[in-house]
């Protein structure tokens, strides 16, 4: 089931979305796809309404709006090689604050104080449920469902500073969207799903999840042995080699396959 956030008339509801074909090159989806609105939230037992809303009359918003995002860095080998770096012992966990994320078609605004800010395509896991200290074995269990993801990165700021915080949760710098599909296998996730990002229709990277140095479950083992993850939180999972500037005026999209296709734009802030 894919589940969309979106906002219509001044209101904002979740829907169940149907009738998708695939996407495009554009990242629009194939034939008419509808969002049956349902009663609730996607936290809880909800049902579907009936009324069902074409896609394209609707704005369509973050998929969930989290309390905290966790990202994971170095979790693809060939990145952390790509930097100059080796595969940590441990995740190397940080955060990017709410004000950070933004929906499907949003604009991304080139922070003023970078001169080189990056695409990172990525898996995100939507948390279900109020969860820590959770079990390998159980750590399925607190996941709603997945998104599409992109870690924007200044760069240059990254490499200057000795914390992330800036260089990663600038406003405008998580892109999430465009809904979370809750029935993608975890096997298949193991076996490998293709992650590519493209700028302005040229594909830049092009990866497998089978790469992750690290599984979604030892990832969601390792961060609640130290913090509580609310309904809505989201896990980002790394990103694959590739990754490279963005400028005034690019279009970037990420595409996972099984879930759909992520678009932006990017804008100069102010």
């Amino acid at each position: 089931m894919r589940i969309a956030r979106f906002s219509v008339d001044g209101s904002v509801a979740f829907g169940v979305v149907e009738g998708s074909e695939g996407f495009d090159g554009a990242g629009a989806p194939r034939g008419e796809v509808t969002l049956d609105v349902i009663k609730g939230h996607p936290f809880a037992e909800f049902e579907r309404s009936g009324r069902k809303l074409p896609l394209d009359k609707v704005r369509l918003l973050p998929p969930v709006l989290p309390n905290k995002v966790v990202g994971i860095g170095r979790n693809y080998a060939e990145h952390a090689a790509e930097l100059g770096h080796e595969v940590p012992d441990v995740p190397v966990a940080f955060f990017k604050p709410s004000t950070s994320v933004i929906g499907p078609g949003d604009p991304i605004a080139y922070p003023s104080f970078s001169d080189e800010v990056h695409y990172e395509a990525e898996l995100a896991v939507v948390i279900g449920r109020l969860c820590r200290e959770v079990p390998l074995e159980r750590a399925q269990d607190v996941i709603l469902g997945y998104t599409c993801a992109n870690d924007v990165t200044a760069r240059d700021i990254q490499k200057r500073e000795n914390q992330w915080s800036r260089a990663k949760g600038f406003d405008t710098s998580c892109p999430l969207g465009p809904w979370v599909e809750t029935e993608l296998d975890p096997a298949r996730i193991a076996d490998g799903i293709a992650l590519q990002c493209t700028v302005n229709g040229e594909q830049r990277q092009l990866g497998s999840t089978s790469d992750m140095v690290r599984s979604i479950p030892e990832l969601i083992v390792h961060i609640t042995e130290a913090m509580t993850l609310l309904p809505g939180d989201v896990i980002l999972t790394g990103t694959p080699a590739g990754v490279g500037p963005l400028h005034d005026g690019d279009e970037v999209a990420v595409t996972i396959e099984g879930i759909g296709t992520l678009a932006n734009k990017v804008i100069k802030r102010g």
